[in-house]
């Protein structure tokens, strides 16, 4: 209990830590006041039997009760927001943290990882820290130091209770340790459990329009079920396993509170123990394990929230890429990479590549499907580290750059766009919030986007869904292509940007990129002849390799990938039905 006590207090960044330790000081305050109940009844009992009790000892009585009720409501006020404020503070904290930490690892990490269990850690796992870790871990310490308190309070009345009481302490400790042992493998399926729930949920959202296509609603929604159903057999099967338990706890406390009873009517018959300490041993049997037994049933969630700690910190412990370089800015911006290689789960991906590209110039790269195409780009813009060799940035290996400092230097356009559920403005303004409605506006005109943008309801202030749902994809293209002018960087990563557009949106599309790509270094993946038959160099990618590079007439000139590809396409171009 300690280990998982010190885990969570470890998690806690120091301001929060400190809030969460103060609390725990005022919950032993409390301890100590809610004891104060005890001397007030023996005042009172001592007055009793020889018929003594006068408005003093009445008054004094009452006094001690209202310290004891008051100060211990106050302290529990203050105490409570303290706990409450640490545990959003921490939750809110790792959620940036592990947002920061995920933006720079490996993208290797994303593909040995589904998007389920990252969404679990950041959404379920930290919520569960977030309402349920605060509330238990301070109700098991606030349980723990309030029978320590009352415990040596009733030494020091009468050793040989004291004895009982420990004795009980031992045992009932026992118990709880074996729960915590059941509970340790059930947390962790629990979590397991609600991690594949969220992928399915995720998997069946995203794939839904595949799922309708192909009619199989029916069994796509059964594969949903079942992870439903396996979640919630793994939590029932958690709290009835851990019932017994519980149940085990409580009658043993309340036994012990009843021997505590007949020990003290037996040593009061025996002339061992007097009256008013055998009066105030039998009260204070029904008052020292009130709080224990609620931290008793409460610490089977502690299993819980050491799992939850763990797996937000098995994200941050993994390693992050070397960000740690210089904030350089480079003068120039050509790029040469120098025989690099790339390898993913032991496949080879990228062989021994070599290849210059001056700033200001244009370099397509095509190739079959599965040959490196994508790899290659990601390798230069430093997505990935490469295996071997070097990506050289102005001279510089990119690994010296700081991150930030590389990442300003690029603009990157996906086949795949992706939109924020946020006013259109805010999408295209994305890399810079602060930036003017004015160059907004301009980018939008450069990203022939804005006259259909005037058409939407509301303009620029249009809220699209998620993902850009409420939009085609030529439009989403364009917007995309608006977000990479407005951050105005030097060197362009174009993957596929033409190839899902519509005719209709085509030669729009193509003016837009005519307006990114003006004086920049343009790196470009693409199929379609007319985008790469005028940059000034193409390379062939093929298994990992360079199969062949030059410009479009020195290829055409030779057998080989190039000219099939090219011949494959004017021949799909010309076909008619």
């Amino acid at each position: 209990m300690y280990r998982i006590l010190k885990n969570f207090f470890d998690f806690c960044s120091r301001e929060d830590r400190k809030r969460f330790y103060i609390s725990i000081v005022l919950s032993l305050l409390q301890a100590m006041l809610e004891a104060m109940k005890i001397p007030a009844i023996a005042c009172m009992v001592t007055a009793l039997p020889d018929n003594n009790v006068t408005s003093k000892t009445c008054l004094t009585c009452l006094c001690i009760m209202i310290v004891s009720v008051i100060g211990s409501g106050i302290i529990k006020s203050k105490a409570t927001m303290l706990q409450t404020e640490a545990g959003y503070s921490t939750c809110a904290n790792k959620r940036m943290q592990l947002a920061e930490h995920l933006r720079y690892l490996p993208m290797g990490y994303y593909n040995e990882n589904s998007l389920g269990q990252i969404m679990s850690v950041t959404t379920n796992t930290m919520q569960n820290l977030e309402n349920v870790a605060t509330r238990v871990v301070m109700i098991v310490c606030s349980g723990l130091l309030t029978t320590a308190v009352i415990t040596a309070m009733l030494i020091c009345f009468d050793w040989r209770i004291g004895l009982i009481l420990c004795c009980g302490l031992v045992i009932f400790f026992m118990i709880n340790s074996g729960m915590m042992k059941v509970s340790a493998g059930m947390a962790r399926q629990k979590l397991d459990k609600d991690a594949a729930l969220v992928a399915k949920v995720i998997e069946y959202i995203q794939g839904i329009f595949e799922v309708k296509s192909f009619r199989l609603t029916g069994e796509r929604s059964r594969d949903l079920n079942t992870a439903i159903d396996e979640n919630e057999y793994a939590n029932s099967a958690m709290e009835l396993k851990l019932i017994p338990y519980m149940t085990m706890q409580s009658f043993w406390l309340k036994a012990v509170g009843t021997l505590i009873v007949m020990a003290s009517v037996l040593l009061h018959i025996g002339g061992r123990m007097d009256l008013l300490t055998c009066i105030i041993m039998i009260i204070s049997s029904y008052m020292i394990y009130a709080q224990l037994d609620n931290a008793g049933k409460y610490s089977a969630l502690l299993r819980t929230v050491d799992a939850s700690v763990d797996r937000a910190q098995q994200i941050l412990r993994t390693p992050q890429m070397d960000i740690s370089g210089s904030e350089i800015a480079p003068e120039h911006f050509d790029i040469t990479a120098k025989n690099i290689s790339f390898a993913y789960e032991k496949r080879k991906i990228i062989d021994g590549i070599s290849v210059d590209i001056p700033e200001r110039t244009t370099t397509a790269i095509v190739g079959p499907s599965g040959g490196g195409k994508s790899t290659l780009t990601s390798l230069l813009s430093r997505f990935w580290d490469v295996d071997e060799g070097s990506v050289l940035l102005d001279g510089r290996d990119v690994r010296e750059y700081s991150m930030d400092a590389l990442m300003k230097n690029y603009s990157f356009v996906f086949q795949r766009v992706y939109l924020f559920e946020d006013t259109i403005a805010n999408n295209i303004r994305f890399g810079q919030p602060d930036a003017p409605m004015e160059k907004v506006i301009e980018a939008a005109k450069k990203a022939c986007c804005h006259d259909f943008i005037m058409q939407l309801p509301d303009g620029y202030d249009t809220v699209i869904g998620e993902g850009g749902a409420s939009l085609s994809g030529g439009e989403k293209q364009r917007i995309s292509i608006a977000r990479a002018i407005m951050k105005d960087a030097p060197i362009i990563v174009l993957d596929e940007a033409t190839a899902n557009v519509d005719p209709e949106n085509e030669a729009d599309l193509m003016k837009a990129i005519d307006a990114l790509t003006k004086e920049k270094t343009i790196i470009m993946i693409a199929h379609r002849l007319k985008t790469v038959r005028n940059a000034d160099k193409i390379l062939v990618i093929d298994n990992g390799k360079i199969a062949q590079q030059g410009t479009h007439d020195e290829l055409m000139k030779t057998e080989g990938i190039y000219r099939s590809f090219v011949e494959s396409r004017r021949e799909a171009a010309t076909w008619r039905l």
